[in-house]
């Protein structure tokens, strides 16, 4: 127990906050089961826990409230263990680039194939996949264990529109946008909107119109105008009796989208 809480610490000293069931059975010399047992000691006691099978986290005091470290501040370290390539999207996206109406119940993560959510004491994180996320257009922020990527505010834009269900709904997207508004460049939203799928520029634009945000909504519209084929529904799962046609977006408006502003 004595050379584990050694190990964890010195770990913590170097600046790291990660590690694997096979670097620990390395660095403590003990067999497969005796190493995990050791682990499970320090697991109960708080001060380790596991976001995965066989990768661990070691939870400061200030953490240990949440059972585990912040999704920001592994999640990179993860997905570097998995060899797969993520960006944070969505919600969790919004909020750190100042979009923070709503805080998101878990962190959302982009990756290329659907993965099961994970749960980590408080903290949860969501996989969305996106099968040509390596193409979207990324920043970097840094975190105190290290750098996180997280789509740029043109691309989150689109794809709240585009994943809207697991982003609360059209009322919720409107609102978030219309927080978002202030980081978005519309020549970078056309060149994003050039390689989504074109019915989730109609969706922002209509959502860009009712908030009032013109010049981004001028600028995306003859993107639209050109490339959309045919009318769409604004809510796909909705009925469409009864629905406006929108001409600028080519949209059958077929719910009332009310964001709070």
């Amino acid at each position: 127990m004595y050379r584990t809480a050694r190990y964890i610490a010195s770990l913590a000293a170097q600046g790291r906050h990660h590690f694997t069931t096979e670097e620990a059975v390395r660095a403590l010399g003990a067999s497969v089961p005796a190493a995990r047992a050791a682990l499970r000691r320090m697991k109960s006691k708080g001060e380790i826990a596991d976001p995965f099978r066989g990768f661990h986290v070691i939870v400061p005091p200030e953490y240990r409230r949440l059972g585990c470290l912040p999704a920001d501040q592994f999640v990179p370290q993860l997905m570097a263990h998995l060899a797969e390539p993520y960006y944070v999207a969505l919600l969790s996206a919004a909020e750190l680039h100042g979009a923070a109406h709503q805080r998101p119940q878990a962190f959302q993560v982009m990756t290329q194939t659907n993965r099961r959510p994970l749960a980590c004491g408080e903290v949860r994180v969501q996989f969305i996949a996106r099968k040509d996320m390596a193409h979207t257009p990324v920043v970097e922020r840094n975190t105190p264990r290290g750098h996180l990527r997280v789509s740029s505010p043109e691309a989150t834009a689109l794809e709240l529109v585009g994943y809207a269900d697991q982003c609360g709904g059209l009322d919720n997207v409107a609102t978030v946008v219309s927080e978002l508004v202030d980081r978005l460049d519309a020549s970078r939203l056309i060149v994003e909107a050039k390689r989504s799928p074109v019915v989730w520029s109609q969706r922002l634009g209509y959502l860009l119109d009712i908030t009032q945000q013109r010049v981004l909504a001028d600028a995306l519209a003859p993107h639209v105008q050109e490339r959309a084929k045919a009318a769409a529904p604004l809510v796909r799962s909705a009925s469409r009796a009864g629905a406006t046609y929108e001409a600028r977006w080519m949209l059958r408006v077929n719910v009332v989208v009310e964001p709070d502003l």
